[in-house]
């Protein structure tokens, strides 16, 4: 459901991570920082909506991938694994309103979002202290801000 980007980052830039205790929780930090997980795009439907498979991966309490990359706004249907021995939960930005689900120990859910504007759309487990050892994420929407939503102001500079 998902494409994987390879990690291709530079090897000072791991080792300096992994030197510093940030790819792993309760090192250097309270948890994972963001950009030292996995990255990955959803998959595109021929009706235009995406889907993609999030997993809580055993016994990190880091969400795989810990970036999830959309095309563009719309409907997404996540796939959600929980793979951890433990429980934990997931609360989704969605528009309209959020979506929760509880997630037992080994267990699965699917949730259905609505991310209609390009940006940046944090998610995370918001219980037992989840987000402070790291069970926090992002989801990426590509894409440009529809023209009735856009502010009026001059062009700005585009890269």
């Amino acid at each position: 459901m998902t494409t994987v980007i390879e990690d291709d980052l530079p090897q000072d830039r791991v080792d300096l991570l992994q030197e510093l205790g940030l790819d792993a929780q309760n090192r250097a930090t309270m948890g994972r920082v963001v950009g030292t997980g996995n990255i990955a795009k959803a998959k595109e439907l021929p009706d235009g909506t995406m889907e993609a498979t999030v997993t809580i991966v055993e016994d990190t309490c880091a969400w795989d991938p810990a970036i999830l990359v959309l095309p563009h706004g719309g409907e997404i249907k996540l796939t959600v694994v929980n793979d951890d021995t433990n429980t934990h939960s997931a609360l989704f930005p969605s528009n309209g309103d959020s979506k929760f689900l509880w997630l037992m120990n080994h267990s699965r859910g699917t949730a259905t979002l609505n991310l209609d504007g390009p940006g940046y759309y944090w998610y995370s487990s918001p219980g037992g202290n989840d987000e402070g050892r790291g069970l926090t994420a992002a989801i990426v929407v590509l894409g440009d801000v529809p023209p009735e939503a856009r502010l009026d102001r001059p062009d700005q500079p585009r890269p």
